[in-house]
Formats: structure tokens, sequence, C-alpha cells
């Protein structure tokens, strides 16, 4: 009898805290030029699940020892990534690349490096199970944050119930969905003289950087070999498919704010701009599926110059030092 009123009483309790679910519209404020955003069904932004999935991005809940969080490895002054070649772990350890940034991460039809992952909701799991990043396991995560009142609340405001994998991936991703960059001086027509020369330079046939990086995300989202290495000791694409000729092949980075996000390549082995250009001037190392595109070019320095300033002229500061991002 005892146990039957504990269970009556227990679902009184979750019944007066379903009612309290809030669903505040969030009206997502995209750039100029940018289209709509394509929101699931089932995650539909409002204030209440931007909120929660904000606090659980700076969480270190989600890792085994509570040592990292999301924001270990996105940090909001290098436009959501983390300076670092490699991203660093639990326990220090290191993982094989280099952290990708989030900046208008809305917009990505697969995510992750080789670019496996089809939804930011799956996605999520991804870094909480790897062994070199939190290495843990979501629903320990979910009965972590059913011990807190706090966290017990957010989520029957967000979703209407308790913690669980369902509420922690879709939260996380409702916040990553805001993070929209395009506010730069290409974007808002502030070029010098020199800044234009230099996105000449980019859009042009005989560079042909737009062939990769184009559109409006400065990326075609696809999975290529730029050349980087003869032989690849993390083989890419290769990794899901198994297909020889995916060897060496990894998603194309957005160039938004790429003066921010060195070092440079999937495993963050090229520290800057200059040698970025070095390396698709010299036509690459001409690996079996290095893409056809890459033939290699002839810059004076001036020209390397102004194609920097160029490449410098995408920097949103405005997204960098948004309040409504931190933590």
């Amino acid at each position: 009898m005892k146990a039957i009123i504990r269970f009556l009483l227990l679902l009184c309790i979750l019944s007066c805290e379903v009612d309290d679910q809030i669903n505040t519209p969030f009206h997502l404020l995209v750039p100029k030029g940018f289209p709509e955003v394509d929101i699931p069904n089932d995650n539909q932004l409002t204030v209440e699940r931007i909120n929660l999935g904000k606090k659980l991005f700076y969480d270190p809940i989600l890792s085994r020892d509570s040592s990292i969080s999301c924001n270990s490895c996105h940090l909001q002054e290098f436009a959501f990534t983390d300076a670092n070649p490699t991203s660093i772990g639990i326990a220090g350890r290191l993982g094989k690349r280099n952290a990708m940034s989030l900046a208008n991460v809305a917009y990505a039809n697969f995510l992750q490096r080789e670019s496996g992952v089809p939804t930011l909701e799956m996605q999520v799991l991804v870094p909480i199970q790897e062994h070199n990043e939190m290495n843990f396991n979501i629903v320990a995560v979910a009965e972590k944050m059913n011990e807190d009142p706090q966290y017990r609340k957010l989520s029957y405001e967000a979703y209407g119930k308790l913690p669980d994998a369902f509420v922690i991936t879709r939260a996380i991703a409702a916040f990553e969905r805001t993070l929209l960059s395009g506010n730069s001086k290409y974007d808002t027509d502030q070029l010098s003289e020199s800044e234009q020369r230099g996105m000449a330079l980019f859009f042009s046939d005989s560079l042909a950087c737009s062939s990769c990086h184009g559109t409006f995300l400065f990326t075609n989202q696809q999975p290529e070999n730029n050349g980087l290495y003869e032989q690849y000791t993390d083989s890419g694409k290769y990794i899901l498919t198994g297909l020889q000729e995916d060897i060496g092949r990894f998603k194309t980075p957005t160039l938004r704010n790429v003066e921010l996000t060195k070092p440079y390549m999937h495993d963050g082995s090229i520290s800057s701009l200059e040698e970025v250009i070095a390396h698709y001037e010299s036509g690459g190392m001409n690996h079996v599926n290095q893409s056809a595109i890459l033939k290699g070019f002839t810059l004076t320095e001036t020209e390397r110059d102004e194609l920097i300033e160029f490449l410098n002229s995408l920097t949103d500061y405005e997204f960098t030092q948004n309040a409504f991002f931190k933590e």
C-alpha cells in the first residue's frame, strides 16, 4: 500500500510539473541574404528549449569526470572553435581532428569531418560517447540531470518531460541553431579596394577558391580531398564507406570567420592563412583522390596579401561578441 501511495504521489508531482511546460516561440533572426533555417517538426525553437540547450552547452555535466563541456572545444571568441590543432578531451586526451566552427551549423547538410551524421540532434551524441572527448553515456548524463531540481524544471518547461536522451539532444541542437553568422564587412558591402581585389582573386577561375568555398556559407558542404598528404593516417570519409575513392576526403569547412579559426585543415597541421595559400599554390601532394580542381597557381606577394585581406573581411565580430551566446 505504501508503494502505491508513493507511486500516486509521484504521478501527482509529475503531472504538476508537466503543467509547467512553457512554449514561448523564438524568432530566429536570419542574416540578410540567408535562406530560412529548416527546423525539425519535433524541435521547433522556443525560448525555453534554447535556454536549456545553452545551459547544457556550457555544463561539464556532459563529460564522465565533469571536466569539459561543449564549450571547451567551441569557444565563442574563436567562432566556436578552440584554437588547438586537435581537440582535447577528458584527462588531457588528444583527439585526432581539428574542431570545426559551429557558425551557421543550422544549415549543415551533414556533420563531422567525414560527413557521416545527418542532423544536429544526432551529432550531440558523438562527442559525449567519444573516448578521447567526453567518454560518457547520454543515459548517465540524464541520470545526473534528474538529480538536479533546476534541470528537471527546465526540462519540463522546454519539452514537458524529465531529462532524457531526447531532451538533451534536442535542447543542445536548438541552441546551436541560433549560432548564425552573417554580419561581416563582406556582408555589409564595406570592403576596401584591396579587399575587393582579393575578392576578385577568390572568385576567379584561375584560383577557383569558390568552387569549394562558394555559396553564402563559403563551403560546398561536400567531402573533398585537398591533396594535403600523399598518405593519410586519418582516412576521412573512407572510415564510413570503405570506398578507396573516399580516402582523404573531409568535409569542406566554412571560410566565414576563418581569421579566427586557425590552425587549419582536418588535423590542424597548418597554422596560418599564408601557409594555406602556399599549399594551394603548390597544387597539393597529388594524392590519387585529390580534387581535380587543384591545379596550382602563382600569386605575387601583393596578391597574396590582398587575398588574405579579403578572407579576413569574412570575420563577423558581432557574432563573436554577441552576449546572447555567452554562458
